[in-house]
């Protein structure tokens, strides 16, 4: 069931070093890449199907063809590695098992674009992620894969890595690129969108670490051959970052499209300690929790979710057995989005504040069930009211659970007490 792709060096002793990558067929698509023109490398991708692996699922070749033509204007390329969202856990073993598989992505990426200036923005927290990666940067300057000639070639690259300072939002692609340029980490309005006004206000592509370094293996082997791992619409393969209640947790490279309860029983072990299945988080916190009977019929394509009303997301995978409280879940999820508010939005900032002190007030015994149905109208008018997606990124999951455990909910409760109005006025 496991492909590897993405994850074929992961096992090799020093595989984050470049004598190793070398050995193991690091850069080998170079030659190849710069005999081909650039329009034909975008077009290569277009073809494979490849889909931005950050969460919102966009094909990677039609975003970069919405890059202005004829501009007077540096392009500019920034990998998005600020791996924040709960859950999520893949990006960091590329940069700690292949960054030249990275690196090499970058360099075909920015052929094929046109960018000669590279930011590789990382999660302020990946200490000893942040030191392999840079590491292996300093190797391939050294050996001429970046810098003035790359590969020998005449085209010249400057890869620089930004460390973030540990905020949730500096992954939503514009508080991404004001944190680069010195600036708050709060997102932009749009439009106007990266790719014509984004980094220093020139054209910008923004991607997610493993569809850059999904982009060697398509060079070397054609799109079809990563259109032979997936489905007609999700091609390729995915790192899914399995967590919670299994007997095998972990990071695992699989083929998209299959069905989300096989993945849990034959490749992460199935529910541990013999409890049964409560629910499933499919894609990171973020994501719309899935019932044990959604969970029978939904696969893992960015189409199945769609019809089951979650998403993708990012692929982190958290398995709920019977014993979850999903109050107090809820309450951790809100807790969370909360303090990582930038605090720009009036309703994310007051109204994620306000809908914990409402689960806080359930959990303590003194909420009645006019409260849950606040938390559910609080969803509702906070929801898709803000600049970036933090708010919904919080309201979209509470409103699943709130739909699909109200009885959780519920059991919390008393018919009588204290008012909506309590809270409002504190």
């Amino acid at each position: 069931m496991e492909v590897k792709i993405l994850s074929a060096k992961f096992d090799i002793e020093n595989s984050h070093l470049l004598k190793t990558a070398e050995k193991h067929g690091a850069y080998s698509t170079l030659d190849k890449l710069f005999s081909m023109e650039p329009a034909d490398v975008i077009e290569e991708v277009k073809n494979s199907g490849l889909r931005g692996r950050g969460g919102a699922g966009f094909p990677a070749g039609i975003k970069w063809s919405f890059l202005p033509k004829g501009l007077d204007k540096p392009v500019y390329l920034t990998v998005n590695s600020d791996e924040s969202e709960p859950a999520t856990f893949k990006d960091r073993y590329i940069l700690v098992r292949d960054p030249h598989m990275l690196i090499e992505g970058i360099i075909i990426c920015c052929y094929a674009i046109g960018c000669h200036v590279s930011y590789i923005y990382i999660r302020g927290e990946y200490t000893s992620q942040v030191k392999i990666l840079q590491q292996a940067i300093d190797e391939a300057y050294e050996a001429g894969y970046l810098g003035e000639k790359v590969a020998g070639n005449d085209f010249a690259l400057e890869v620089t890595v930004h460390r973030g300072a540990g905020a949730y939002i500096c992954g939503e692609e514009t508080a991404l690129l004001e944190s680069i340029e010195g600036k708050k980490g709060q997102p932009r309005s749009k439009p106007p969108f990266p790719a014509v006004v984004g980094l220093y206000d020139c054209p910008t592509i923004i991607n997610n670490v493993q569809s850059i370094a999904s982009l060697p293996f398509i060079i070397e082997n054609g799109a079809d051959a990563y259109k032979a791992y997936g489905t007609e619409k999700s091609s390729g393969t995915h790192l899914f970052g399995i967590s919670g209640h299994v007997d095998k947790p972990g990071m695992y490279e699989l083929p998209l499209g299959l069905p989300l309860m096989e993945v849990i029983e034959k490749v992460a072990g199935g529910v541990w300690k013999n409890r049964q299945l409560k629910g499933v988080i499919p894609g990171g916190s973020s994501t719309p929790v899935l019932t044990v009977e959604e969970a029978k019929t939904v696969t893992l394509d960015y189409e199945s979710m769609a019809e089951h009303k979650t998403m993708f997301g990012s692929g982190g995978i958290v398995v709920l057995d019977e014993t979850v409280d999903i109050v107090k879940l809820v309450k951790n999820l809100i807790d969370f989005y909360h303090h990582e508010s930038c605090g720009q939005c009036t309703p994310c900032r007051e109204g994620l504040g306000w809908m914990l002190k409402i689960v806080k007030k359930l959990i303590a015994g003194d909420g009645t069930r006019s409260d849950i149905d606040l938390l559910v109208e609080l969803c509702d008018n906070i929801e898709m009211k803000t600049v970036c997606v933090l708010s919904a990124a919080c309201t979209m999951p509470v409103r699943s659970y709130l739909n699909k455990f109200r009885h959780e909910f519920e059991a919390y409760a008393k018919d009588e007490g204290a008012t909506n109005n309590d809270l409002a006025k504190e």
